[in-house]
């Protein structure tokens, strides 16, 4: 299983928060591994603490399922096929701001977002999606 290295790592967490300075908000921005395990993170002055963990969280549910947290959250709404697994796996979050990283075919991570708006949150992690490609 390929997995992101640090090198790009810190260019996707690079990429993102100049994404961020150029919107003028301030996040935590987290890239974990193939494996869902923390490789970077950066929390930008003044960028909320409380953000912090949903930003994790959002990386590693966007690698757990692969695929945005986003769409995660439409189909775990009361009648949805995955009603209530925000539950599961220690706490998951599904909502905006988690997207995984592929390089080919290969998820080799994901990045996740936190500190704005979650329509804010997504624009920015996919900023930091472009440093992969």
């Amino acid at each position: 299983m390929s997995s992101i290295t640090l090198q790009q790592a810190q260019q996707i967490i690079e990429a993102a928060k100049q994404k961020s300075q150029e919107m003028g908000v301030r996040m935590n921005i987290a890239v974990v591994d193939a494996g869902a395990n923390l490789v970077a993170f950066a929390r930008m002055d003044g960028a909320w603490l409380g953000s912090l963990d949903i930003s994790i969280k959002k990386a590693k549910t966007a690698r757990f399922f692969d695929m945005p947290t986003g769409e995660v959250g439409k189909i775990s709404q009361p009648g949805g096929s995955l009603f209530n697994i925000e539950h599961s796996n220690g706490g998951l979050i599904t909502f905006p701001g988690g997207i995984p990283l592929r390089q080919g075919d290969d998820i080799i991570g994901a990045i996740g977002v936190s500190g704005d708006s979650v329509e804010n949150d997504h624009t920015v992690a996919e900023a930091g999606t472009q440093a992969l490609r």
